[in-house]
């Protein structure tokens, strides 16, 4: 006879009432806000925190991405950032004791011009000089990476070769977000849904807390992790962010039975795909072009984003859409984050992800709980300062960050 399975709990987190001060407040219950509140108690032992959602947790951009991750960047600063991200990724499962669904089937980025080649190649030289499994794959390998995918000469766009990190891959954005909420709150920390943040308590330059739908919550330190909202926030607290918000928009099919056996992405054409694990095909898109905080974005970027897919993919013109999204991304002039302190005492923000904020939730979390607990950055985000657009030290990742069209 077999033993049943343990029955699922209810609840995975308590629903507490905010109380009227804390030693940390975090703004944004999305992966990043989460993962901050985790690693400010696993690592730390600062469990006098609670995290503010608007919504409710992981309701945002965590549920609104297309759960790509990797680390094959162009950088030092960056590549160190996402490669941290990626091992934190393969024991995350066994720390928090919680399958997060993280599947490492590899990923193709796509080169059809000649100065795509040259740009790969040299990302793979960097990549490599970092200890980054990245390799420069001709057609023909990766035909048996993808067999699927049109190698043809005579397509319309034509494949070159691609760059291919083996171990980057796909997770489930909601178990990432459910797994991180239970241990924040099997720590103590008190995760409030439904509590906007409309303002900033202050004494001269010095923040002391938030004021919210729910009432004003004394804080030592506040985060924000508000992602395509870090702009509206920064204003209410006085100051600007150099970053633009963007709908950025992607769909799934119905099921099908397993067709893709990796990622690929194709910044040429601006299409990435993979295959989720209940079997939808997850189609991305490139940004609309236009600033905007809506969760929807222009026809013409599906439509442009579903011809390349099939063009790459003959086998998906059979394949029916299911449902369209969008999500809002935080970009900066150099297509690379900000995590750090603001011009107000006590206000830290990580913010400027891109489209690349999933992938880092676990070093996000890990170097902003440290920015959070010391009040000084960890060596992972000193080079994402706000100083850096003053100083001119910029970190330009547009085309391997796959936001440049």
């Amino acid at each position: 006879m077999s033993t049943p399975l343990p029955e699922h709990p209810a609840h995975l987190w308590r629903t507490p009432d905010p109380r009227s001060s804390y030693d940390v407040v975090i703004v944004g219950g999305g992966g990043h806000g989460l993962a901050t509140a985790h690693y400010l108690a696993s690592v730390h032992g600062i469990t006098d925190v609670a995290v503010l959602e608007k919504g409710w947790l992981g309701g945002g951009n965590t549920a609104r991405n297309t759960t790509i991750i990797r680390s094959n960047y162009l950088w030092d600063e960056t590549t160190a950032l996402y490669e941290y991200a990626l091992k934190l990724w393969e024991t995350l499962p066994d720390e928090l004791d919680y399958d997060v669904m993280f599947s490492q089937r590899g990923v193709l980025n796509l080169a059809h011009t000649l100065q795509d080649v040259r740009d790969s190649a040299r990302r793979v030289g960097a990549n490599r000089l970092n200890g980054v499994d990245s390799h420069w794959l001709e057609p023909e390998e990766i035909a048996e990476v993808c067999p699927i995918l049109n190698t043809s000469p005579r397509s319309r766009y034509p494949v070159l070769g691609a760059t291919y990190q083996p171990r980057a891959g796909i997770a489930k954005h909601d178990h990432v977000a459910w797994a991180l909420a239970r241990s924040a709150d099997a720590h103590g920390i008190d995760l409030i849904q439904g509590c906007e943040v409309t303002g900033f308590v202050t004494d001269g330059g010095r923040v002391t807390g938030v004021a919210t739908t729910r009432g004003p919550i004394h804080a030592g330190r506040v985060g924000l992790t508000v992602a395509g909202h870090s702009s509206v926030l920064a204003e209410r607290a006085g100051f600007r962010l150099p970053v633009q918000s963007h709908p950025l928009q992607a769909l799934v099919s119905e099921l099908h039975e397993p067709v893709h056996p990796t990622v690929v992405m194709s910044n040429h054409v601006h299409v990435y795909v993979s295959q989720a694990h209940k079997g939808e095909l997850v189609l991305g898109a490139g940004v609309d072009g236009y600033n905007g905080y809506g969760q929807r974005g222009a026809f013409h970027v599906i439509e442009r984003q579903m011809a390349a897919a099939v063009e790459l993919f003959p086998v998906f013109a059979r394949a029916h859409v299911l449902r369209t999204w969008g999500g809002i991304v935080d970009v900066t002039p150099d297509a690379s984050p900000v995590i750090g302190a603001t011009p107000l005492e006590n206000l830290f923000v990580n913010c400027g992800w891109g489209t690349g904020g999933f992938k880092a939730t676990p070093a996000a979390g890990w170097a902003f709980a440290h920015t959070l607990a010391t009040g000084a950055p960890h060596p992972l985000n000193a080079p994402f300062s706000l100083d850096r657009f003053t100083t001119g030290a910029l970190i330009d990742e547009h085309g391997a960050a796959a936001v440049a069209h």
